[in-house]
């Protein structure tokens, strides 16, 4: 479209003044004037209108990921020329292909200016790697990363269940496929199929089978809507664009971590996706997946049929074998007679031995019985009970007599302890005159010293105890007692006579003073 000038103004140019050369004066006056931003508006106009959307390729370059409002800047080159590209955030959470580094993509968008930096760029609505090429490479790098992840690893791996009750099919609901498995299905053996339509190719593909494989396992057993044994996520043949959508990471995690065993049939046998790793089995066909979901019911038929009659066969040999065996055994088990004639034998000759054995038995017994009676004459059990009521009688007369001797030794021992004790004893001393001095809290007083410091003194006699107050000033000694005559001992054991003095013995000593 052709750049349309701006109005020219209203009023005409000035006159050249005298003197300057008129027609290159009268050009640049006639000129249109632009303002930059009525040029930037005409320009993108101009742009958009003549181009429109564009499929464009070229290698990214200059991709650093996401800008901080979500939005993608990078750009598009080949060997002679770059433009700048720009994904919208929108858009960039929903491409196929993510931007990288040194791709080379085809890009669909719209050309544009940015007139903030006098330049035009493209808009990209949707980006595709460039070639079979690459498609290739990026499915070997996401194979390569996956299965570093162990997500294709033989071990979690689980085997298809030999009849399952219900079976699962994630698949577009319209087309051949389904066709096929139900068909493949009923011929081997009928089977409830539960079917989740998917796109199976296309934007959000990826995404819809993922949420199939996730919403089956999701299902609750024995609920109201049954939860398949077996699941076959299938889609018939088609280029490796058309196949993409099984090679989404999403699709590959989906599948690896379903709790059902899940057999993959996607494309031809020829075809390989990455769901094709990750699944329990894989199928050449949507068919060959049909066929290792179920046995053939008719060849089961067929099968037990053929092991109920080997059955029957074997029992009825077995039965005819025990039946021979047990005749023989009958034929070898020897008659009544023959099996008694032995224990008849010894029987007689056990009898034949009785008689003459109690005989002689008897003729014992009557001699012991003999002996012991003659003994029983000898010595009669009166006799011996006599002699042991008398050894007896001796036996129970002494230990009387040595209980009365030790319980008199006692008592005179007890006596002579009495006796000593109250010859020793404090008390016998009050009552030859002496006294025992306390002070007020009742404690023995040993000393003069002790006694002229206390206040109050407490003198015990024999017959009693009295109070009395000490005085100061020197004491006085009384004059020793008239002696009196000594008295004879009470026995006539050889001790000296003991003094008034010698008679406070330590134990009255420890009780107070004696005066």
């Amino acid at each position: 479209m052709p750049l349309v000038p701006p109005p020219r103004p209203a009023t005409a140019p000035a006159a050249p003044p005298p003197g300057e050369p008129a027609p290159s004066a009268l050009l640049q006056a006639n000129a249109p004037e632009w303002s930059v931003g009525d040029l930037a508006a005409a320009l993108k106009r101009t742009l958009e209108d003549a181009f429109g959307h564009v499929r464009l390729r070229g290698e990214i370059s200059g991709y650093r990921g996401p800008h901080g409002s979500g939005h993608a800047y990078f750009s598009l080159k080949d060997g002679s020329a770059k433009i700048d590209a720009v994904v919208w955030k929108g858009v960039l959470g929903r491409l196929r292909q993510k931007p990288k580094e040194g791709l080379e993509v085809v890009a669909t968008g719209k050309i544009t200016t940015f007139a903030g930096k006098s330049s035009y760029q493209i808009v990209i609505d949707s980006m595709e790697p460039a070639g079979i090429g690459a498609w290739m490479a990026l499915l070997e790098e996401r194979k390569r990363l996956l299965a570093a992840e162990g997500l294709f690893e033989a071990e979690r791996k689980r085997p298809i269940p030999f009849l399952p009750r219900v079976v699962g099919v994630v698949t577009s609901p319209t087309g051949a496929v389904i066709r096929d498995i139900l068909h493949r299905l009923e011929d081997r053996f009928p089977r409830p199929v539960l079917v989740w339509p998917v796109r199976v190719q296309g934007e959000g593909a990826a995404d819809e089978i993922a949420a199939a494989i996730r919403g089956f396992n999701a299902l609750i057993p024995d609920g109201p809507i049954p939860r398949p044994d077996v699941l076959i996520v299938a889609r018939g043949g088609g280029s490796i664009e058309d196949l993409w959508a099984f090679n989404e990471e999403a699709v590959v995690r989906a599948a690896a971590e379903s709790g059902i065993p899940l057999i993959s049939a996607v494309g031809h046998e020829t075809d390989t996706t990455l769901i094709d790793f990750a699944s329990d089995r894989r199928a050449p066909t949507p068919t060959g997946a049909a066929e290792m979901a179920v046995p053939v019911r008719a060849e089961l038929l067929a099968q037990i049929h053929d092991l109920g009659a080997r059955q029957g066969g074997t029992m009825l040999r077995r039965i005819e074998r025990e039946r021979a065996d047990f005749r023989a055994l009958v034929r070898a088990i020897p008659g009544a007679d023959a099996f008694l004639a032995a224990k008849r034998q010894r029987l007689d000759l056990a009898d034949a031995r009785l008689r003459p054995a109690l005989a002689a038995n008897a003729r014992d017994s009557r001699e012991r019985l003999n002996r012991l009676a003659d003994r029983l004459t000898r010595r009669s059990p009166a006799i011996a009970l006599a002699e042991a009521r008398a050894r007896l009688a001796g036996i129970d007369h002494r230990p009387r007599t040595a209980i009365a001797r030790i319980i008199e030794r006692r008592r005179d021992r007890l006596g002579a302890q009495a006796g000593l004790l109250g010859a020793l004893s404090y008390k016998a001393v009050l009552a030859r005159g002496y006294a025992l001095v306390r002070d007020a809290d009742g404690l023995p007083v040993r000393t003069a010293g002790a006694a002229a410091a206390s206040a109050r003194l407490q003198l015990q006699f024999a017959d009693g105890a009295v109070f009395a107050r000490t005085e100061e000033g020197p004491a006085e000694i009384p004059p020793p007692p008239a002696s009196r005559p000594k008295r004879a001992p009470r026995r006539a054991a050889p001790e000296p006579a003991r003094t008034p003095t010698e008679a406070v013995s330590e134990p009255a000593a420890r009780q107070g003073s004696l005066f």
